[in-house]
């Protein structure tokens, strides 16, 4: 997983601003305390915000031993862990972690500053990194407070292209609005996309926490969204379909309707639609229900807050990923309470294969991240509260959307027979307002026997919901072959 070139001495001219910024500030902690510093005193009130993610410390108590301190949210994704208290390097080849071993040792023991490169695995590509190392002083030892820093471009960012070759058609997924941290696909699409690489070149969508993003990028909302939708669309150009989940099917049809109100070249050749909201009139819901009782000023005071400081985003509104997941959980607590009680169960039974099923699953259930409060409370007033778009009510940049208009792009809609969260017909419903399709560019799917993951994900996805949304894929070429009007 890593490789190293170790050096004692960091190089001022050679670390980052914040690396150096962060240099400093240990070294007039130093000089006050006549010694090691306090690792309280420098961590984190002193560490440059943007550093705190790849932050870790090498904790040595008195007998010398060596184990992992907290680490910073980028470091946990990387190691699939938070490895605290486990001994340093214990996954590592026992040559590899004697030598580190003693470069730790005698930064700790000589209280001098350690800088040295590597490279890890991160999201399957290989980064270069250099690692920085400021000894300090603990209550009941010492402790390596390191940072990890990036020194090439780290794989992705907002949008992820995951590139096949020659393929039927480019697809796009329009994630839903939770996902892991910075620099992480939309992870509850992963067994989605492995299944469509092989026969398409896969595009997706995924979000910027928005704890950090500055205000000064401005406000995110509802049709910045769709803006964004859009603009994704245009750079892939003709050709293209496009898939949505959940949340983004609203917007995913709205952007569809206003370029094909604009006769864009880049309408695409399909659309579709999995367990989304287009209609919550229809077999509400608990999500629903929730939106309905309260007014859009109760969510707004009860769930939104704001960014704290010494994070990049302070001062921006936010509902905050910890909330999303506790109003997630409480929808279905039994559930949940089962599912943990049978986790342990597998476990004590040795039946360590579908142990690994549900901790798979709950490693990624758990992963959210902070939206802006400006795009939650319009999607719940307009989506959930108002309907908007069911209605014909809905507005993108003062125009009325008229789905009305779409004729270029095939409709496939699918839904879970369990789904819980967008219930049966909710989905169906963008039928009833693609009114400008002709029959044979529609099609409705609902599978049996899953809930709302099910609909992307697992064994039906796979072998019975995939091969209907490939063959929607493929079908326009046969239609242009056949003589099949274009519009």
């Amino acid at each position: 997983m890593q490789s190293d070139s170790d050096t004692m001495v960091p190089p001022d001219h050679a670390l980052p601003a914040a690396a150096r910024l962060m240099l400093s500030r240990w070294r007039g902690l130093a000089g006050e305390e006549s010694g090691l510093p306090g690792l309280h005193a420098l961590a984190p009130a002193l560490i440059p915000a943007e550093l705190l993610p790849w932050t870790m410390t090498f904790r040595r108590d008195a007998a010398r031993h060596l184990s992992y301190g907290v680490v910073g949210e980028e470091l946990t994704f990387l190691f699939h862990e938070n490895p605290r208290g486990k001994p340093v390097l214990y996954y590592a080849a026992p040559e590899i972690r004697e030598a580190r071993y003693a470069i730790i040792h005698r930064a700790l023991d000589e209280g001098m500053p350690v800088w040295y490169l590597g490279r890890v695995l991160f999201e399957f590509t290989s980064v270069q990194v250099g690692r920085f190392g400021l000894p300090t002083r603990t209550e009941n030892g010492e402790a390596l407070l390191l940072v990890y820093l990036p020194l090439t471009p780290l794989p992705g960012a907002a949008e992820r292209g995951a590139r096949k070759g020659e393929n039927p058609g480019d697809v796009v997924w329009f994630a839903p609005g939770v996902g892991r941290r910075l620099y992480c696909f939309a992870t509850l699409l992963r067994d989605t996309v492995a299944t469509l690489l092989p026969d398409h070149d896969v595009y997706i969508t995924d979000w910027h926490n928005a704890r950090d993003i500055p205000l000064s990028a401005g406000r995110f909302g509802f049709e910045d969204y769709v803006d964004h939708l859009i603009e994704f669309l245009t750079v892939i150009g003709p050709g293209g379909h496009i898939v949505a989940v959940c949340q983004p099917c609203v917007q995913a049809l709205t952007a569809v309707a206003v370029m094909a109100e604009q006769g864009h070249k880049a309408q695409p050749r399909s659309m579709t639609l999995m367990a989304g909201p287009i209609d919550t009139r229809i077999n509400p819901t608990k999500v629903n229900d929730l939106a309905m009782e309260n007014s859009i000023d109760w969510f707004e005071r009860k769930l939104i807050s704001t960014v704290p400081p010494g994070l990049p985003g302070a001062g921006r509104r936010v509902y905050p990923g910890f909330v999303q997941l506790t109003a997630f959980m409480s929808m279905n607590m039994d559930r949940h309470v089962k599912a943990h009680v049978e986790l342990f169960q597998n476990l004590w039974k040795g039946d360590f294969e579908q142990a690994a099923k549900t901790k798979d699953f709950y490693d990624e259930y758990f992963a959210v991240l902070d939206l802006t409060a400006e795009f939650y409370l319009e999607t719940v007033q307009w989506v959930f509260q108002e309907h908007r778009l069911a209605k014909g009510e809905l507005t993108y940049r003062g125009s009325r959307v008229n789905p009305g208009l779409i004729k270029r792009t095939a409709l496939l809609t699918v839904e879970g027979e369990r789904d819980d969260i967008c219930a049966i017909g909710q989905t169906m419903a963008a039928h009833d307002l693609c009114t400008g399709l002709r029959p044979y560019r529609k099609r409705h799917h609902m599978q049996a026997g899953v809930g709302h993951y099910g609909v992307f994900s697992g064994k039906r996805w796979n072998n019975q919901i995939y091969p209907i949304l490939r063959n929607t894929i493929l079908a326009p070429a046969g239609w242009r072959s056949a003589g099949l009007p274009w519009c």
